[in-house]
């Protein structure tokens, strides 16, 4: 599966029942904090545990509600880490995802499941994929700002591994033609140069298995993305990447790639690409977003708004565009969809939910936007501001 799909959003929000908890830490894949990893894991789960009690739960039941979660605490758990780790458990529901992302720690036990801290995976200047080609090779990465991870192959049905992986399963004799070529160099056609294609000294036959080829990988993408809006970045020989690009259906893929044999490139190289790529389109994005909510809040002020009631109401009723919302503040309160009303709260009440939350999940569940920055990157004095369709 991708990072995070919406479907799953939908099934985080939709699912539990009773008390909710919800946990975020900070993991590591290297170096000795490694070993404090699980420290800091129990001591959040404790937390969890005595929130849940501070809500009336038994404390026999607060612990057998966290016993999935404290039989995950194993060596080999430890070993397979990202660089954060998000934990959702409520009565017989318990999910857990290892992302790319840097948590601070958080648990957050209520109704609901927190899910503000996963928005940068969805919308804004999270993460995004690269996709490294070569005819011996397919390479899935996901990456962040400082990051970049392989994606194992098992864990994407229907991606070929190679062009001759491929080329078993088409007829005997178009297999026995291209095996009759003198050389296979690594990037690069049959018999022919890495710097050739069709047109330039390739034949026509193998430009044609290369398209073959290129769409079963396509197909593997679009599968394993699915309602993705992540930025996918090609790699690999230069003529390579039109080829693809004429076969993709991913419509968040870039035009600008990163060009060479990735099969020579280490994950560290290719997210330095990559992100020199990705990064001046993550800023602009921010930036428009910001022009716009400046522009509407200052001339059309029904086209923007920061006041947090009327964004909650607009995100239920799908009319967000874009949105700031602010990843280190709570606004803890309550709206009913059936009278549209918001009540907000200076402390926790009973059946409250931090409704920066609820914007930001219904905002992306509704196709739009989210940028969750920290408060000073909010381009207003309340922790919210959105702009809005009509």
């Amino acid at each position: 599966m991708p990072l995070l799909s919406r479907d799953e959003l939908k099934t985080l929000v939709k699912q539990p029942e009773g008390l909710c908890v919800s946990i975020f830490m900070p993991t590591h894949t290297a170096g000795s904090e490694i070993r404090q990893d699980p420290i800091r894991f129990k001591n959040l789960r404790g937390k969890a545990e005595a929130e849940l009690i501070e809500k009336g739960m038994r404390p026999a039941d607060a612990k057998e509600m966290l016993n999935s979660a404290k039989e995950l605490d194993q060596a080999e758990f430890w070993r397979h880490q990202n660089h954060g780790l998000a934990l959702f458990i409520a009565p017989n529901f318990f999910h857990y995802y290892r992302l790319p992302l840097d948590f601070e720690e958080l648990v957050v036990v209520g109704d609901q499941f927190h899910l503000k801290p996963l928005m940068p995976l969805l919308t804004g200047d999270g993460c995004f994929y690269i996709l490294a080609l070569s005819q011996n090779q397919v390479r899935l990465l996901v990456g962040g700002r400082d990051r970049i991870r392989e994606i194992q192959p098992e864990n994407i049905d229907n991606l070929p591994e190679s062009l001759m992986s491929v080329l078993r399963y088409e007829d005997s004799e178009n297999q026995t033609q291209f095996m009759s070529s003198e050389t296979y160099s690594p990037g690069g056609l049959p018999g022919s140069d890495p710097g050739t294609m069709h047109g330039r000294g390739v034949d026509e036959d193998h430009e044609n298995q290369i398209i073959r080829f290129f769409s079963q990988v396509n197909k593997g993408i679009q599968e394993f993305l699915q309602d993705e809006t992540v930025p996918l970045v090609l790699a690999g020989v230069d003529y390579l990447l039109p080829i693809y690009k004429r076969v993709n259906s991913y419509p968040h893929l870039l035009d600008e790639g990163i060009t060479g044999n990735p099969e020579l490139s280490k994950p560290e190289e290719l997210h330095t690409q990559a992100w020199a790529i990705v990064q001046p389109k993550f800023q602009q994005a921010e930036k428009d977003a910001i022009d716009r909510f400046r522009e509407f809040s200052g001339n059309n002020q029904e086209q923007a708004s920061d006041a947090l009631k009327e964004v909650v109401q607009a995100a239920y009723n799908q009319r967000i565009d874009s949105l700031f919302v602010a990843l280190d503040h709570q606004q803890w309160g309550s709206f009913d969809p059936q009278s549209n009303t918001v009540q907000l709260h200076e402390q926790h009440q009973a059946g409250d939910q931090d409704l920066l939350d609820l914007a930001a999940v219904y905002t992306v569940l509704n196709g739009g936007t989210v940028f969750a920055v920290e408060s000073e990157r909010v381009p207003a004095q309340s922790p919210v501001a959105a702009v809005f369709r009509y």
